[in-house]
């Protein structure tokens, strides 16, 4: 048995006996194009709401995303029940959850603007001010922060060139801090935008950034 110590590659890689890229983990070999219209209804509202694109100026909602916005309420009951999937569908859109985007889905919904707004900045998954096209969220929570999230927090601040919570100068990038995001067996644990990074060591920042800008300059 090899003495080298088991390190999980930082994406939630292969832990077991078979042979699996990470597209086959992540499931983006088969998930194929997400289309903003959606496809069946009841898929609709399920899509990640952190994309790279958005359009913050966005009409709410138009074209392909009005079609899917229909079909999202077509699954729930009530309008009240179908606020936290329109939120994500305004943030998917627009990259973050203003007043003024609180006020229009609360138009669109038939609820008050207090209610709305209540809902919104009680859960941190809604961005209140824009964010960097890629939105880092680094675990600090008690087995990350054993592992090392700390330092890991810290450079990623030292390679963006930001503060916590401030965006980068290009844009590009938002370091938060983040509660549990349950992948305490690998810690520390980063999601960024709707992707996992586990067992992420500070050492490993400067490679994660490398890629995520390889992939803005490929689009």
């Amino acid at each position: 048995m090899s003495e080298t110590p088991f390190r999980n590659p930082g994406w939630a890689g292969n832990t077991g006996e078979f042979e699996l890229s990470e597209a086959d983990v992540r499931g983006s070999a088969f998930v194929g194009r997400r289309p903003p219209e959606g496809v069946h209804p009841s898929t609709s509202a399920s899509y990640p709401f952190m994309r790279v694109e958005r359009d913050p100026g966005a009409k709410l909602f138009d074209g392909p995303w009005r079609e899917r916005f229909e079909k999202m309420l077509t699954r729930y009951p009530t309008a009240m029940a179908a606020l936290l999937p329109t939120l994500n569908l305004a943030q998917e859109l627009r990259g973050h959850i203003s007043p003024e985007t609180m006020d229009e889905v609360a138009g669109l919904l038939g609820l008050s603007s207090a209610y709305v707004r209540g809902v919104a900045t009680f859960y941190t998954m809604y961005n209140k001010r824009p964010v960097g096209r890629y939105l880092i969220q680094v675990c600090t929570n008690i087995s990350c922060s054993l592992c090392g999230a700390d330092e890991v927090l810290a450079a990623f601040l030292k390679h963006v060139g930001a503060e916590l919570g401030e965006n980068s100068s290009d844009g590009n990038f938002t370091v938060v801090e983040a509660e549990c995001l349950a992948a305490c067996g690998f810690p520390t644990c980063v999601q960024i935008n709707e992707r996992y990074f586990e067992d992420v060591s500070a050492g490993d920042v400067p490679a994660i950034l490398k890629r995520l800008v390889s992939e803005l300059e490929g689009e």
